[in-house]
């Protein structure tokens, strides 16, 4: 059996023209797993590069982590010289990425029929906002209004009566695990035989498809037998509930759980009612169970119910800020957060992989690298002369 050392996309190099959230989430997800990452950036970098505040500029925190093992050449494809170089590295490439709307990578020159002649094997994915086929394709696509335009933003009005925005890149990020399971199934069709291919992951479409695996419910029949929405989700009285020194999650689920925590508020009488013995009864009335478990949460601390539901096994958590997530004695243990040293920017916090894979564990291979760092290696590898080389990494001027 051979093994990886590095991981399973040991000896896989990906041209990356991805820039901002979704992309390079995707491709440091490759890079974790042993893959060969070449960032392609523009002359003045990705733009999270800025993002304050910095030790260095240029290396922002966010980029420090989203950027990890990867390469970068920094080349300004308006230029011909650019352009030849980006050629050359596909053809020695296996896989393919760009964020760009179709016009502008049609333009450049590097739409999949012009990639596919370079590199027949290669595979090609297209992360957008839009699907290509659609009226939007063209339009720009951020974040937030992908959650708006999804229904995600909407899921928020039946709890407060209002629209309201995820505090994450939520649409970002979910897309960028779709780039990752879209780009390691092309791989296997490659290696089975079926050659390259070209894989689109529109963040619309996949958000929507996200939101539908619970909310579709009664909507999913035809003629519907109900609005789309799963209501145990949506109603106010799902939210973290206030203890005597803290919020907390308390989640009662099965019919064993409601009946344990029924009986140690004291309420007996609710173990035998039909309306609560059953999961599909339940459902009919979590208003009012949710906010049965909001009035009781507030008459125990934190520890106290920890212990109770640890007891019984009641699904239950404490609220933790992402300052003090860090300091989890499972997170700890596990060691999720970890400590380097960037050449560059100083000692700073990596949050490892949380894929183990018992062949490969993970490997640092290459911090965040500053802007264009790589160029010359990078093509040199390629096989172009100095000259082209040369040409290839100016930021500007005439041929």
């Amino acid at each position: 059996m051979t093994r990886l050392a590095d991981g399973p996309l040991t000896g896989i190099r990906v041209i990356d023209l991805t820039t901002v959230v979704m992309g390079p989430y995707a491709t440091s997800i490759l890079g974790d797993m042993g893959a060969d990452v070449i960032k392609v950036e523009p002359p003045q970098g990705d733009s999270t590069r800025a993002y304050r505040p910095v030790r260095v500029p240029g290396l922002s925190g966010s980029f420090l982590n989203a950027n990890r093992n990867k390469r970068s050449i920094a080349m300004d494809l308006g230029r011909p010289a650019a352009r030849h170089a980006l050629a050359r590295l596909i053809e020695g490439a296996d896989v393919f990425v760009h964020n760009l709307r179709p016009a502008v990578i049609q333009r450049l020159g590097f739409d999949y029929k012009a990639v596919q002649a370079l590199n027949p094997n290669i595979v090609y994915c297209s992360a957008t906002g839009f699907g290509a086929e659609g009226p939007y394709a063209e339009r720009p696509a951020y974040d937030d209004m992908i959650q708006a335009g999804s229904g995600f933003a909407s899921l928020h009005v039946p709890r407060q009566g209002a629209p309201a925005y995820a505090p994450s890149a939520l649409c970002d990020k979910l897309a960028g695990q779709a780039i990752v399971h879209g780009v390691l199934g092309a791989l296997l069709h490659r290696e089975r035989g079926g050659g390259g291919q070209a894989v689109e992951v529109p963040m619309f479409e996949t958000t929507i498809a996200f939101n539908m695996v619970e909310h579709f419910g009664a909507a999913a029949f035809v003629p519907p037998l109900g609005p789309t929405g799963y209501a145990r989700l949506t109603i106010a009285e799902r939210r973290p509930y206030r203890t005597l020194d803290g919020y907390i999650c308390i989640l009662p689920y099965s019919d064993s759980n409601w009946r344990a925590f029924f009986s140690f508020i004291g309420r007996e009488d609710l173990v035998e009612d039909p309306r609560f013995a059953t999961l599909g009864g339940r459902a009919q009335v979590f208003h009012e169970l949710y906010a049965l478990v909001e009035s009781e949460a507030a008459k125990r601390t934190n520890e106290q119910w920890l212990s109770f539901c640890g007891d019984v096994d009641i699904p239950c958590m404490p609220v933790i800020s992402l300052d003090d997530v860090q300091d989890d004695p499972h997170v700890r243990a596990v060691d999720l957060f970890q400590q380097a040293e960037h050449p560059v920017s100083g000692t700073y916090k990596v949050v490892r992989s949380p894929i183990k894979f018992s062949a490969a564990p993970f490997k640092l291979r290459y911090h965040a690298p500053v802007l264009g760092q790589d160029g010359v290696q990078i093509l040199e590898e390629a096989g172009l002369s100095q000259a082209e080389i040369e040409a290839a990494l100016l930021k500007g001027g005439a041929q």
